[in-house]
């Protein structure tokens, strides 16, 4: 499916997402599946995670507008949900409910080498990430952090 679909698609969504106090968060065609399912996933407008009740009553009025604007030919099923947790910290909400959490952060130093530090998350603010590393305290500063993501706790020592 090309780009131009997604973006028709993600026009058509956002007001009606932001009309039901939403926000579109992403929205993802599984042309692989048959049928086709496009997954539309929302927050709420204040940035709080959406339950059942929220996504079902979206679900309709969306349907509704997918069949109007036409956009799609082929049999398609609709997939209403939350975008849940991701591996990737990115936003400030992000930092705060992964706190005490194993993460690895990607680095790059000014001389341009790269490398990762792992460690417990403790926090993130406008000048450098910290972490607890074996019961010190590492600060990272933020022009050196590429990426940070959750990761699975280590076993043994």
């Amino acid at each position: 499916m090309p780009d131009s679909l997604v973006t028709d698609l993600e026009r058509l969504v956002s007001p009606l997402a932001a009309a039901a106090a939403l926000r579109l968060e992403g929205l993802h065609l599984h042309t692989h599946r048959i049928p086709m399912t496009v997954q539309v996933l929302v927050r709420r407008a204040d940035g709080s995670d959406v339950n059942l009740d929220d996504c079902a009553a979206f679900s309709s009025p969306l349907g509704e507008a997918l069949e109007a604007a036409a956009l799609l030919e082929a049999p398609y099923v609709l997939e209403v949900s939350s975008p849940g947790i991701g591996e990737e910290l990115s936003t400030d909400r992000d930092f705060i409910s992964f706190r005490s959490f194993p993460v690895a952060v990607h680095r790059q130093a000014s001389d341009g080498s790269e490398t990762i530090q792992e460690g417990l998350l403790l926090e993130r603010d406008a000048e450098a990430l910290r972490l607890n590393v074996r019961g010190r305290t590492v600060k990272v500063p933020r022009q050196e952090v590429v990426r940070v993501r959750l990761v699975s706790p280590r076993d043994g020592p």
